[in-house]
């Protein structure tokens, strides 16, 4: 590949893709409390339970049979971890995974769940990046960043083809920001099948390292992130991320935790659909009108929606 992930990259996942993820549907939802046409785009009935598989299913399809016969690792909070995990599974190839020592059970079961093994360590997305290279450099095997490579992010690309083929006009699309993979990939696909639509970024307020890095100019890193969107806690923004958002990403929101918790009540009460606090933060943006789209045909990335129990039950309740 290139400097930049280009469309034709993100058509090429979408056919190694194609009969392995789920087109998810675009679910129209009007109502006072978005003071917009919203469009969900529900990656929280993905495979897995979000749109990870998208991008891990296209890296290791990527790699040589002898690098799949030694095996993947990465390192994930949760649903990356699912992701690889059940593409490992799919292509037939061990996998591990390092997670951080307080992951939802709800996402070390799933992880285990498709036959991979699971490392803990500590809670920062350095430290399970520094014990998956260690492994990965022990025992030969091949790594799946969470974010950071451009089959990755061709993989999570390909929810902007499957939106512009399924509305035929929308004035913006508003993504949940963490490595900076889904929303790099979809804004790529976005912007050069629709250039005058806006694409939007959200991050929490305890976690926004990528909305420092575009009022900086440059990547910021954050040496502690804050949020229940554990999705999202990344430090950085990948290299790859930050070239593809600089070049196609019109503007970057934050919101704050009680917002979060507001429009994951919003999606289960009235959406009726589960979306964890990752999931969630789109709809957060513009609920809170942080986005400036009143008025406007938009779509909310639900980015996924393995959300903990007794936390989903919590915040339902409210």
């Amino acid at each position: 590949m290139s400097e930049y992930v280009t469309i034709d990259d993100i058509k090429a996942a979408a056919s190694v893709l194609h009969g392995v993820v789920v087109h998810t549907p675009l679910l129209p939802f009007q109502g006072d409390e978005l003071g917009n046409l919203v469009y969900f785009k529900p990656e929280c009935l993905q495979k897995t339970g979000s749109f990870k598989i998208r991008g891990a299913y296209n890296k290791v399809n990527s790699l040589s049979v002898e690098q799949r016969q030694r095996g993947v690792i990465t390192y994930s909070s949760g649903n990356h971890a699912q992701g690889v995990a059940c593409a490992a599974h799919l292509l037939g190839c061990p996998a591990i995974v390092v997670m951080p020592a307080k992951t939802a059970q709800v996402k070390i079961d799933g992880t285990r769940s498709w036959g991979a093994e699971v490392v803990f360590v500590g809670d920062s997305s350095e430290e399970r990046r520094l014990k998956a290279e260690q492994l990965a450099a022990e025992y030969s095997y091949a790594i799946v960043p969470p974010f950071d490579d451009p089959y990755i992010i061709a993989g999570q690309g390909t929810i902007g083809l499957e939106v512009c083929a399924d509305l035929a006009e929308f004035d913006a699309i508003v993504v949940p920001i963490g490595g900076g993979g889904l929303i790099s990939g979809i804004a790529t696909a976005v912007k050069s099948l629709r250039p005058d639509v806006r694409v939007i970024g959200v991050e929490p307020e305890g976690a926004a390292d990528a909305y420092h890095s575009r009022q900086a100019g440059h990547i910021v890193e954050w040496a502690k992130v804050e949020t229940i969107a554990d999705g999202l806690r990344t430090q950085r923004i990948g290299d790859w991320n930050w070239r593809q958002m600089q070049k196609y990403v019109d503007d970057i929101v934050t919101v704050s935790e009680d917002e979060i918790r507001a429009a994951m009540r919003l999606l289960a009460r009235r959406a009726h659909l589960v979306a964890e606090p990752s999931g969630s933060v789109a709809t957060a943006a513009i609920m809170g009108g942080k986005a400036g789209l009143r008025g406007k045909r938009v779509i909310a990335v639900i980015s996924g929606g393995n959300a903990d129990p007794a936390f989903l039950a919590e915040v339902i309740v409210g």
